[in-house]
């Protein structure tokens, strides 16, 4: 076989092969996720949040997007209040410059954050993880060299945290699917935790009010006896004050008796005939036909 001006043509012109996909640079795609928003694909913007799934965003468009009531890309479903999202504690790296932020030089630039522990840059090159609780971010390899002594407490905050609070950011599939065990192993435990303080409430409402029925009950029966009883207390009272104790002896004086407006001296079985006889009450005054001496009575009638 030949081709007009005697050349021999080639396989490649003869047999056409199936071409291949077009090979993603994975350095610019890593550094993508880890300088952009997941959400508008915008380089991010302080303050930086994290969904459940360990993708970066900048928190403000997240506001923007639920405010607008916007619907949410598909890697951004589960995001729907700002529960779903927490806000990261970063730390700066003092080696990033203005000169960092241009494209490219991927070799070159630096990170604008790192691991406050050991320094990792958080490039994307070391994985980097973030307490759910707390939104403190470290690297992996940090967080595993000190979780022996430190298992149950942030690092940099001590802020307790479980398992199911370490989230991947910006991890592979396998990360994604456990991201979303640990998701629902948070919410059951939240809705666990809820329903424990409804209950420890609602038994706490009722001892109240048991308490405050043996307090009237109580109350109840102390007051009885103090009604049926109130001379002793009249007397309990007359001890405790002895100024009264004493005005009241005095009340009981015989003599005192005598300045009462009713008493009569010709009533008083105690007095003598010759005393009775200086009053004008006595049968001798009565029946005299001069007036008396004392009260000069004219007798009138």
């Amino acid at each position: 076989m030949g081709c007009d001006g005697g050349t021999i043509p080639k396989r490649d012109e003869l047999v056409r092969v199936k071409q291949k996909p077009e090979q993603k640079d994975k350095d610019a795609e890593r550094e993508f996720r880890w300088l952009h928003c997941a959400l508008t694909q915008q380089r991010l913007q302080e303050p930086i949040a994290m969904c459940s799934m360990g993708r970066l965003y900048s928190k403000q468009s997240v506001i923007e997007r639920l405010l607008e009531k916007e619907k949410m890309p598909e890697t951004s479903a589960h995001v729907r209040s700002l529960k779903d999202i927490k806000t990261l504690q970063l730390t700066p790296n003092p080696a990033f410059t203005d000169e960092d932020k241009t494209e490219g030089l991927l070799d070159t630039r630096h990170a604008p954050y790192i691991c406050k522990l050991i320094g990792l840059e958080m490039s994307g090159k070391f994985r980097f993880v973030a307490l759910w609780t707390c939104g403190c971010v470290m690297s992996e390899r940090a967080l595993k060299q000190i979780k022996g002594s430190m298992a149950s407490a942030c690092p940099l905050c001590q802020m307790p945290y479980g398992v199911e609070d370490v989230i991947v950011l910006n991890g592979n599939d396998e990360d994604l699917e456990l991201m979303k065990v640990k998701s629902e192993m948070r919410e059951a435990k939240r809705k666990s935790a809820k329903k424990e303080k409804k209950n420890a409430k609602k038994t706490e409402t009722c001892v109240k009010t048991e308490t405050t029925d043996e307090i009237a009950s109580t109350s109840n029966a102390i007051e009885k006896p103090t009604t049926s009883s109130s001379s002793t207390s009249n007397k309990l009272k007359m001890i405790a004050n002895p100024k009264r104790l004493g005005a009241v002896n005095a009340m009981q004086d015989p003599e005192l008796k005598r300045l009462k407006t009713d008493f009569s001296v010709a009533k008083d079985p105690k007095a003598t005939d010759v005393y009775k006889s200086l009053f004008t009450s006595h049968k001798t005054d009565k029946e005299q036909e001069r007036a008396h001496w004392i009260t000069y009575n004219p007798f009138y009638n």
